[in-house]
């Protein structure tokens, strides 16, 4: 079984926390909510151990790898809450803990047939994802839904206007255009910079147009657990 090869464990700035302590990633991650790194570092440290669990598990590969980026969605939330002795013991390792999860995970999935996944896992790394949707979840309902319109649907401006006119927007093409700008830039601002950097490039390098391209693709890529909205009309 081959395990996936990950860029980002090769950035600098992951490598740079190589020598952190598990104890001390965690930690970090708790203080510093809006750096990436943290979280990023820990993926590459046990992201092999969580893909064999998960491999050996599912009955295909591209069920595995959807499996693989909502466990570890689900890891990075439990970590936000994990409790911490207030002196770092001796001996503190992520690894049995995040075993046990995995395997709740697995456990508890109801995947959906192979058709109906739509999730490439070289374009859409989980720590790159899971960054994403929070950055989603933090822009205001109209942005976040112009975004997942029209770069995980692929909708039209005309169709998103008429979608929006049908919930009570009064809005046209071309002003869902404007909207969309807004929501793009606001969703790179949400990003964290670190995250930003590792997957993008350096941000003070980095064109505003390549940023949201890059991000429109990803989303197009990683459009999981999003359900298309089914009210409006075809154009």
């Amino acid at each position: 079984m081959d395990i996936p090869n990950f860029p980002e464990c090769d950035h600098a700035i992951v490598k740079s926390l190589f020598e952190y302590s598990d104890y001390d990633l965690v930690q970090q991650l708790k203080q510093h909510p809006r750096e990436g790194k943290y979280f990023t570092a820990i993926f590459c440290r046990y992201s092999p151990v969580v893909y064999t669990l998960i491999r050996h598990s599912a009955r295909s590969t591209v069920q595995s790898e959807y499996l693989f980026a909502l466990t570890w969605r689900h890891i990075l939330y439990e970590l936000s809450g994990i409790e911490l002795p207030a002196d770092p013991p001796a001996e503190f390792s992520l690894q049995a803990w995040l075993v046990n999860l995995t395997a709740a995970c697995i456990n508890q999935a109801a995947l959906p047939d192979v058709e109906g996944i739509h999730y490439s896992l070289q374009e859409a790394p989980p720590p790159l994802w899971c960054y994403v949707t929070r950055a989603l979840d933090q822009l205001q309902p109209l942005h976040r839904l112009v975004i997942v319109m029209a770069q995980t649907f692929r909708w039209s401006n005309t169709r998103i206007a008429a979608y929006l006119q049908a919930e009570g927007q009064r809005i046209s093409p071309k002003s869902v255009e404007t909207l969309l700008v807004g929501a793009q830039q606001s969703l790179t601002t949400a990003l964290p910079n670190d995250i930003q950097a590792i997957y993008f490039g350096d941000t003070e390098t980095a064109t505003e147009e390549k940023m949201i391209g890059d991000l429109a693709n990803l989303l197009d890529a990683s459009n999981l657990d999003l359900d298309e909205p089914n009210t409006a009309p075809e154009a």
